[in-house]
């Protein structure tokens, strides 16, 4: 959640992004005709809208290596004769996801640049990007859905999968998922597998190891599986950048396939690894950290902690806790008028065409915080589902309000996080520092359970280690080699 965004809503812009399908052989039509004038009007026009949605654009060193190896694979596309016609941009993003628009304008997330293990593999991420934009898909897809929005599309997947297709279960589905996960359900698997096909073609041109490409998505299909196991989740399949369409490890080896026989064989692991050195892993402070169940922002000098069984995803305009019996969100508003008032409004908002919710507001106070709350049950689908808005006075002119979801009769499940709402001291906010990378040298002795020792989490430490660096169940290393940990910061 944003220090200064309040209760701003993303745009549904049309964008290139996402990566999925599986690798296709054949020539695609108009992959090699340059950029018009009037594409790149229509990205300068989006990229605005896109760093606000996605925390900014980071500055210094390693933006400035991304950048760089960007444009150099950029401009193997034939979109554009010069690097500089590329506009790419790091952004200070928790989210595993890269992204391109019409216009030459590229993006990848710092989280998913920490894991990455090499240059290749960065430049083979936005190489995908570009692909997409080479091949027009965006334009082709804003053809195929022209009374649809991306956000109207993507809430639907999400309400159909636990709330049903209902009014009222598309606008809190869609809701939930708004942000930078929401931004990766776009292009069909043929599209995906067309990007995949021009991104190994540009690694191979610009003299990258090709095979790069399969090894960064194999690095996200362990990240899946790893975050699906610590959120207690049954399968991986997060709307990510590596799985906006299941089936990650048949596109491990269809781009491996794809690379077969291709020239190429600069990796640049050294380089990468000095370029990202102290890059933020994980939260930033600034935008909220979650920390297990616990949410806490610093900044904004507040914390709650999500039940027993949940997972909390901290997102742009807000934070969203998930979980087998239910789902909420919570966000912050402009005060106005009562806090009775203000429950009762977001009820009219959730209301579904032809259903009125009206539930009984009650006022109520924790933990020191005015607070109003109601509960309504209502129909969504063929099922009934309990809805609960519980909001609080901040103070400041601010309304920070949660709503939530659950089956009928299950709503109690969440009142434990109502109750947890608090505001933090300021010495509580000072002890929040980010997580940052720390590239080591493997000195003689050390192993991969040793080293894992140091990284700056209490649970799971090798298997958070061995997927940072790309390392198999089995693999060891050797003194001399360089690695990545997560350590806390400053």
């Amino acid at each position: 959640m944003s220090r200064l965004k309040i209760l701003a809503v993303a745009s549904p812009i049309a964008l290139a992004m996402g990566l999925s399908g599986c690798a296709m052989g054949g020539a695609i039509p108009g992959a090699n005709t340059p950029i018009t004038q009037s594409e790149e009007q229509q990205g300068r026009e989006y990229h605005s809208q896109i760093l606000q949605e996605f925390g900014g654009a980071m500055q210094g060193n390693s933006a400035n290596y991304v950048r760089d190896v960007g444009q150099k694979i950029a401009v193997q596309s034939g979109l554009a004769n010069t690097p500089g016609a590329f506009t790419v941009s790091l952004l200070n993003s928790s989210v595993n996801n890269a992204f391109a628009t019409t216009g030459g304008y590229v993006y990848t997330t710092r989280q998913l640049v920490t894991l990455m293990n090499n240059e290749a593999e960065l430049a083979g991420v936005l190489g995908h990007e570009v692909g997409h934009v080479a091949a027009r898909h965006a334009q082709r897809r804003q053809q195929a859905q022209q009374q649809n929005t991306l956000l109207g599309a993507a809430g639907a997947i999400l309400s159909g999968i636990l709330l049903g297709d209902s009014q009222l279960g598309s606008t809190l589905g869609r809701a939930a998922l708004q942000g930078s996960q929401l931004l990766t359900l776009g292009f069909s698997r043929e599209q995906e597998r067309e990007a995949d096909e021009l991104g190994v073609s540009y690694l191979s041109r610009a003299g990258y190891d090709p095979m790069a490409m399969s090894t960064v998505l194999e690095s996200l299909a362990r990240q899946s599986s790893l975050d699906a196991q610590l959120q207690g989740r049954d399968n991986a399949n997060l709307p990510e950048w590596a799985s906006t369409h299941p089936d990650p490890a048949s596109r491990v080896r269809t781009t491996a396939q794809l690379a077969a026989g291709k020239p190429g064989n600069v990796l640049n692991r050294e380089v990468f690894l000095r370029n990202i050195d102290g890059l933020t892993y994980g939260d930033d402070p600034e935008q909220g950290v979650v920390e297990g169940r616990q949410f806490i922002h610093p900044d904004l000098r507040f914390a709650f902690t999500a039940p027993e069984g949940f997972y909390v995803v901290n997102g742009t305009d807000q934070v969203t806790i998930n979980g087998q019996s239910g789902q909420a969100e919570l966000k912050v508003a402009r005060s106005s008028g009562s806090l009775s008032q203000f429950v009762s409004q977001a009820f009219q908002a959730l209301s579904g065409q032809g259903q009125a919710i009206n539930p009984q507001i009650q006022t109520t106070t924790v933990n020191g915080i005015p607070a109003a709350y109601g509960q309504a049950r209502a129909n969504s689908g063929n099922t009934q589902v309990d809805v609960v808005v519980f909001a609080y006075d901040f103070g400041g002119g601010q309304t920070y309000y949660y709503q939530a979801i659950t089956p009928a009769g299950r709503a109690g499940v969440f009142t434990p996080m109502f109750n947890s709402f608090r505001r933090i001291s300021s010495a509580e906010a000072a002890q929040v520092v980010p997580r940052v990378i720390d590239v080591v040298t493997v000195r003689s002795g050390d192993t991969v359970s040793s080293l894992a020792r140091q990284m700056a989490y209490s649970d799971a430490q090798e298997a958070r280690f061995r997927v940072l660096n790309g390392l198999g169940a089995n693999e060891g290393l050797r003194a001399g080699q360089q690695v990545k940990i997560v350590v806390r910061g400053r």
